[in-house]
């Protein structure tokens, strides 16, 4: 009788320390002080710039300021070294491809991702080695999706303001190493940072066996005018063999959010339209790897 008792006993001083815990932490909650405030916007604040110091950003500078006049024209360089540099891909098929730049970005692919796989269309994405090799997962994804891979130099630098054959070079091999550490496969794409090239590099990207890709359509998505307006200058310009630019990724205080919201407006209008989209290499009947 007395062990039940005490067990009784034992049970109830129990129940109602657990209440008495509960109340006390539910109080604490409700009642932070100014310190313990200051305390949890400094760990904040501390996390915040450290994935800031963390995340590989664009040496040349975001594109907003840093995409003026090009040193020499695409189109330029596209007739000089026609097997070599393309901007577009057949006109007499609605064929068409979608291409992202600066990515992986752990802000924005993913949801970029998910859009593509939402409306079943593969693209090209144009990944910057250092970022590939910080998120690995995500160009993972790309290629297990569908997607092709292509070189955009691992710092982003530009590449015509550097006017150095030597850092085009150990940009593009750097890169070239880790995705294909990733990926397993050397790729044979390259797009320049802001599209900026001269002739030498150029020449010495086909010494190196790549493809320079450019785009004949230009979403502008970095300019972050609203999902509408880069929808519209899409659909608006789009034709048979375009090579459409957009970007999944940006400098640390870019975003696109807009370029996600406005891809639920081109893709599927596109497609009602009769366009098919296709990869890079599919569109201009080139290999996508070495």
């Amino acid at each position: 009788m007395k062990e039940k008792m005490l067990k009784l006993m034992l049970a109830v001083i129990l129940l109602f320390g657990f209440q008495i815990s509960d109340i006390m932490i539910a109080h604490a909650n409700d009642e932070t002080g100014p310190g313990d405030v200051e305390q949890q916007r400094w760990w904040k604040r501390d996390k915040q710039d450290k994935a800031e110091r963390d995340f590989p950003d664009l040496n040349g500078g975001p594109e907003d300021q840093t995409r003026q006049q090009p040193p020499v024209d695409m189109n330029i360089l596209q007739q000089k070294y026609p097997d070599t540099f393309f901007l577009r891909g057949r006109t007499d098929q609605n064929r068409i491809a979608i291409t992202f730049d600066d990515g992986p970005d752990p802000r924005f692919t993913e949801e970029v991702l998910n859009v593509l796989s939402q409306y079943n269309v593969p693209a090209t994405f144009f990944v910057m080695g250092s970022r590939a090799v910080a998120y690995p997962e995500m160009v993972q994804r790309m290629n297990n999706e569908g997607h092709v891979i292509g070189n955009h130099t691992y710092f982003h630098p530009n590449l015509a303001k550097e006017a150095d054959i030597p850092t085009l070079e150990r940009e593009v091999s750097r890169t070239e190493d880790a995705l294909n550490e990733i990926v397993g496969y050397r790729t044979s794409l390259f797009r320049p940072p802001y599209g900026f090239l001269y002739e030498e590099l150029v020449e010495t990207l086909a010494e190196m066996n790549y493809s320079v890709i450019g785009w004949s359509l230009d979403s502008l998505d970095w300019e972050e005018d609203g999902a509408d307006a880069i929808a519209a200058r899409v659909v608006e310009n789009v034709h048979p063999g375009a090579i459409i630019l957009m970007h999944d990724g940006a400098d640390w205080d870019g975003d696109r959010t807009f370029t996600i919201e406005s891809l639920h407006q081109i893709i599927p209008t596109l497609q009602e339209q009769g366009y098919e989209f296709v990869t890079v290499p599919e569109l201009l009947n080139i290999p996508f790897a070495k």
